[in-house]
């Protein structure tokens, strides 16, 4: 069973990129005390999530965070090298990336994407969510092949 609105936000630890390499960031860093939009991706550098998913964000920067949004985060099972790479590639500097390169925070949510057939391995469906001083107030999970619920500007319209 998958993540709910109303729930916590399982306790675990993402790698993001720094100009000293992989560095460690809890969830309870990201989270605690803050409003965050947070969304995730099958992969970086995919098509749909190069092409749409991450610039919406990029170019909703601003608006989201006018909103109210203290952070935004892009999280995909990747390493922080790639994520890292994916964000600079992306001119993504108000965005968070990170890897979530083992796939926990993926199972602890249960939102888990089989991908092996793609030859992509474990992966993480693509879903949106508000996450406010650790528990979700929003969930908005996409059928396969759509950015519409977890979109850049369906976020804005649930700030």
């Amino acid at each position: 069973m998958s993540i709910q609105v109303g729930d916590k936000v399982p306790a675990t630890t993402f790698k993001i990129m720094t100009a000293e390499g992989p560095q460690d960031m809890s969830s309870d860093e990201l989270f605690a005390g803050k409003k965050v939009v947070f969304f995730a991706v099958p992969g970086a550098f995919t098509p749909g999530c190069s092409m749409t998913h991450l610039p919406g964000f990029v170019v909703q920067a601003d608006a989201i965070k006018a909103k109210g949004a203290d952070t935004i985060a892009c999280m995909a099972v990747n390493d922080a090298f790639v994520m890292g790479s994916w964000g600079k590639a992306q001119n993504a500097e108000e965005i968070v990336m990170l890897a979530d390169g083992n796939g926990e925070f993926t199972r602890a949510v249960g939102l888990e994407m089989d991908g092996t057939g793609f030859g992509m391995g474990m992966r993480c469906r693509r879903f949106g969510m508000i996450v406010e001083d650790g528990t979700v107030t929003y969930l908005g999970v996409e059928a396969p092949g759509e950015i519409k619920v977890s979109s850049a500007e369906a976020m804005l319209e649930q700030l």
